[in-house]
C-alpha cells in the first residue's frame, strides 16, 4: 500500500507540535525509555555517569532531536521515494554506534514505544488517533530497519 499522503501529513503536523518545546519532549522521551527499560541508561554515553536524567543535558536533547527528526524525515522519504534513504556515511555511523552500544532488536521496540507515547502526550487526546500512531510507527519501523541492516553489515565486516 505504501506510505500515504495523509500519513505523511499526520507526521509533519505532529512534528510541528514537538518542535515547539524540544527540551521538554526530549526529556519526556528519555524518561519514558528509562521507565520502560531502566537498564537502557548504560547504553547512552551521556547518561551513564549521572544518577538522574539531567534537566539541561545538551547531549540528551540533541540525541532526542535526531531521533524525532530522522523519524519525521523517514516519513517524508517513504512518501516521496517509497523507502527510507539515509546518506551512506550517516547510516554506516548509526550502524557502528548502535553495535558498539550493544543495541539489539528489542531496544528498537522500547524506543518506538517511548517515541509514540511522547508524541501522543505532545499533541493531546483530541488530535491523537490510531492513524497518527500508525503513521509514526511505520516511519520509525522503516528507519529502524535501515539501521538494523547497517548493524548487520558492520557485524559482517568485523567478523
Amino acid at each position: 500500500m505504501g506510505f500515504t499522503e495523509k500519513q505523511e501529513g499526520l507526521v509533519k503536523e505532529s512534528w510541528e507540535v514537538l518542535k515547539q518545546d524540544i527540551p521538554h519532549f526530549s526529556l519526556r522521551f528519555f524518561s519514558l525509555i528509562l521507565e520502560i527499560a531502566p537498564g537502557a541508561k548504560n547504553m547512552f554515553s551521556f547518561l551513564r555517569e549521572s544518577e538522574e536524567i539531567p534537566q539541561n543535558n545538551p547531549k540528551l536533547k540533541a540525541h532526542a532531536v535526531k531521533v524525532f527528526k530522522m523519524t519525521c524525515e523517514s516519513a517524508i522519504q517513504l512518501r516521496e521515494k517509497g523507502e527510507v534513504v539515509v546518506a551512506d556515511t550517516t547510516l554506516k555511523y548509526l550502524g557502528t554506534v548502535h553495535v558498539k552500544s550493544g543495541v539489539e532488536d528489542p531496544h528498537f521496540e522500547v524506543v518506538k514505544e517511548a517515541l509514540v507515547r511522547t508524541i501522543e502526550e505532545a499533541i493531546g487526546e483530541e488530535k491523537w488517533n490510531e492513524e497518527m500512531k500508525n503513521a509514526w510507527g511505520e516511519a520509525y519501523d522503516q528507519l529502524a530497519e535501515a539501521i538494523k541492516d547497517e548493524m548487520k553489515n558492520h557485524h559482517d565486516e568485523t567478523a
